[in-house]
C-alpha cells in the first residue's frame, strides 16, 4: 500500500486537466483511504470507499466482487443531475471512451464513481473507479477506460452527488481474423427541421458503431433555418458559452440520448458545428464585422465539440483518425472541413478555378497520411469517412477533354478536382480496388461509382462497371432539408447528367445500415415518411446497393441484410 501526498479530490482534478485516466494518478491519497494497485483496466482497485450506496449508490447485496462500492451520505444533487444521459465513443481493441455530464449549479468540481461490467445487471464489474467534472470542462466528464477485452460488449454507468445515471452500452473493437461488421452511418441533424426518429430506429438496430459524418447540431438562431422546434439559446451561436448550450441542447432530445446509450459513437465533424460551409480561415456564416475574429470562434466550437462528444483527443484540432476491425476493414475519418481546405471558389470563373493545381481540401499532411492509410493497410476493406460528396454531381455533363462539363456544388470534392485527382491517381497507381467512401452533408441518398471521367464512354461504363474505381455511398439527413422543392425533370437532368451515379433519393430522411464481410460491403438505405410528426415514424427499406471483393462497382440488391441472432443484449431502457 502506498500512499500519496496529495488527496484523491486533488489526483482527481490534475487528472481531469491533464485529459488522462484518473487510474494514472490515483495511486493512493492523503485522506482517510488507503489506496493500493489498480484492478482490472487499470481503472481502480480492492479498497477505497466501502459500506452501503447512497441514494442510485451500490450497497444493498451485491457480490463482493473485490472493488470499492459508490456510497455518498450528503445532501442528493438534483434529480436533473444527469439529464444528458451517457456516451461512448472511439473505440480501439482494448480502450474506450466513457461520457457524460453533471448538472449542477454553481462552479464547485464534482466527483464522480464509474463502474463497468460484461452484464446488463452490472452484478459483476470489471473496472470502477473515479473522475472529476469541472467548470473548465463544461461539467462534462470523459475517461479513456483502458485494458479492455477486445471485441467485447460493455455495460457502464456513472453515480454523483448521490444520483445514478442509467445503464448504457459499448463495445471494443475486434482484432484478428473478423467475419462481419456492421455500421449505422448517418449525418445533418437540423434539430429546427424535426424530430430525430433516424436517431431511435439506430438506437434499436443491429450494428456494432454509429459512424456520424458531421452536422451533429447547426448553429443558426431560432427560424433561420426550420421553424419546427426552437433552439437554446435562441440566438445564432458565436461564442464558447453558446456552442456548449446548444450541445447540451441536443442532449436532452430523448431520441439522441437512446442512440448514444446504445452504441459506441465515431464523430467527425462538418460545417454546421462551426459554420456553414466553413473552411479553414473563415466560413460563409460569419461576418467578422459583427461577430468577431472567426478564429475565436471557431476555436469555441472546436472546445465545445471536444468537451460534449466522445472523441479521443489526439492533439490540437485534428480529427483525421483511423479504426481497423481485425483483419476486416480499415476505417479512416478524414477532416475535409477546417484542417487545411482552401476557400471555395465562386463567381464566373468557379467551372475553370476548381482545377487550380495549388487547391486543398485536405491539406499535404492529410493527404499523406491518407496515403499511407491506403497503401500500408492489408485490410480487406478500407472504408473512408468523411464530409462531402467525393463524387461529380454535374448539371452539365462531358468528358474532362471537354472541360469536364459544369458542377453543380464547389463545396464538394467538385470544387478541389486536383485534390480528388491524386486520389484517383493513387488507387489507379496502387492497384486499390476495396475502398468504400462514406459521405454526409448533403441531406440526400446517392450510390455513385467512383470513376475520374464518368461522361467519357472509353474511360467508364456504367452498365458493367468498367473504369470504376471504388464506389460512394451518401447517407440521408437526420432531419435536415433535402430538395423537396425539386422538380421529376431536374431529377432526370441529373440522372442523365451523371451516368455513374446509380440511386437518388432527394427528399426523404433517414439513415444507412452498411453490412462489411469479407465477400461484400452492402449499404440499405431506411427512409422515413416523415420527420414532422412527433410520433415515432416507421423506417422503410427504400433500396440496396453492394460491392464486391475486388470488383469496385455498384451491384442492386434485392433484401437488405438481416440483424445477427446473437446480437449483444440492449442497455436496459425505462
Amino acid at each position: 500500500v502506498k500512499r500519496m501526498k496529495i488527496s484523491r479530490r486533488e489526483a482527481l482534478r490534475l487528472a481531469a486537466a491533464l485529459g488522462v485516466a484518473p487510474s494514472l494518478l490515483a495511486m493512493g491519497c492523503d485522506d482517510d483511504v488507503d489506496a493500493v494497485d489498480a484492478g482490472p483496466g487499470g481503472m481502480g482497485g480492492e479498497g477505497g470507499v466501502g459500506g452501503e450506496g447512497g441514494e442510485g449508490g451500490m450497497g444493498g447485496g451485491l457480490p463482493d466482487d473485490g472493488f470499492e462500492r459508490y456510497s455518498y451520505d450528503g445532501e442528493p444533487g438534483p434529480d436533473t443531475l444527469f439529464q444528458h444521459g451517457l456516451a461512448s465513443g472511439d473505440p480501439l481493441s482494448d480502450a474506450v471512451i466513457l461520457w457524460t455530464h453533471v448538472s449542477t449549479e454553481g462552479d464547485d468540481d464534482v466527483e464522480l464513481f464509474y463502474e463497468i461490467s460484461e452484464a446488463p445487471d452490472m452484478l459483476t464489474r470489471v473496472a470502477v473507479g473515479r473522475l472529476m467534472a469541472t467548470a473548465d470542462r463544461d461539467f462534462t466528464a470523459k475517461m479513456d477506460a483502458s485494458d479492455l477485452s477486445a471485441n467485447t460488449t460493455y455495460y457502464y454507468r456513472f453515480h454523483a452527488l448521490g444520483r445514478s445515471t442509467e445503464v448504457a452500452r459499448t463495445r471494443t473493437l475486434p482484432t484478428g481474423s473478423i467475419d462481419h461488421v456492421r455500421f449505422g452511418v448517418t449525418s445533418c441533424s437540423s434539430l429546427a427541421h424535426g424530430y430525430f426518429h433516424a436517431y431511435r430506429h439506430m438506437a434499436e438496430a443491429d450494428v456494432d458503431v454509429v459512424l456520424h459524418l458531421g452536422d451533429y447540431i447547426y448553429e443558426y438562431a431560432d427560424g433561420e433555418y426550420g421553424n419546427l422546434r426552437t433552439y437554446d439559446p435562441p440566438h445564432e451561436i458565436v461564442s464558447l458559452s453558446d456552442y456548449r448550450r446548444r450541445y447540451a441542447h441536443y442532449r436532452k432530445d430523448a431520441d439522441l440520448r437512446a442512440l448514444h446509450q446504445q452504441h459506441p459513437m465515431i464523430n467527425i465533424w462538418d460545417d454546421h458545428e462551426t459554420a456553414n460551409d466553413s473552411w479553414v480561415d473563415g466560413a460563409q456564416n460569419h461576418d467578422p464585422m459583427v461577430e468577431g475574429a472567426y478564429s475565436d470562434r471557431r476555436a469555441a466550437a472546436i472546445q465545445a465539440w471536444f468537451e460534449w462528444l466522445p472523441v479521443r483527443e489526439i492533439g490540437g484540432d485534428r480529427i483525421w483518425r483511423s479504426f481497423e476491425f481485425g483483419d476486416l476493414i480499415n476505417l479512416v475519418m478524414l477532416d475535409t472541413r477546417l484542417w487545411a481546405r482552401d476557400e471555395q471558389v465562386g463567381g464566373r470563373t468557379a467551372q475553370m478555378d476548381r482545377f487550380l493545381e495549388e487547391r486543398t481540401l485536405l491539406g499535404q499532411d492529410q493527404e499523406m497520411w491518407l496515403t499511407e492509410q491506403l497503401t500500408e493497410s492489408e485490410t480487406t476493406w478500407q472504408v473512408l469517412g468523411q464530409q462531402v460528396m467525393f463524387g461529380q454531381l454535374k448539371i452539365r455533363g462531358a468528358p474532362l477533354a471537354e472541360g469536364g462539363g459544369n458542377v453543380v456544388n464547389m463545396d464538394q470534392w467538385d470544387g478541389y478536382a486536383a485534390s480528388r485527382q491524386r486520389m484517383y491517381d493513387l488507387l489507379e497507381r496502387e492497384s486499390i480496388d476495396n475502398l468504400v467512401v462514406l459521405t454526409g452533408d448533403i441531406h440526400t441518398s446517392w450510390a455513385i461509382d467512383i470513376t475520374p471521367d464518368p461522361n467519357n464512354p472509353e474511360v467508364y461504363d456504367r452498365m458493367t462497371g468498367m473504369g470504376s474505381l471504388a464506389v460512394e455511398f451518401v447517407a440521408p439527413a437526420v432531419t435536415s432539408p433535402g430538395l423537396a422543392a425539386i422538380t421529376p425533370a431536374l431529377v432526370q437532368l441529373l440522372e442523365s447528367n451523371n451516368p455513374h451515379i446509380h440511386f437518388t433519393e432527394v427528399t426523404k430522411r433517414g439513415y444507412v445500415i452498411l453490412d462489411v464481410t469479407r465477400e461484400r460491403v452492402q449499404a440499405d438505405w431506411y427512409l422515413l415518411p416523415s420527420i414532422e410528426d412527433p410520433a415515432l415514424q416507421p423506417a422503410e427499406f427504400a433500396v440496396a446497393y453492394a460491392t464486391l471483393t475486388g470488383e469496385p462497382r455498384l451491384i442492386e440488391q434485392d433484401d437488405p441484410t438481416s440483424a445477427r441472432a446473437d446480437a449483444p443484449e440492449m442497455a436496459p431502457t425505462a
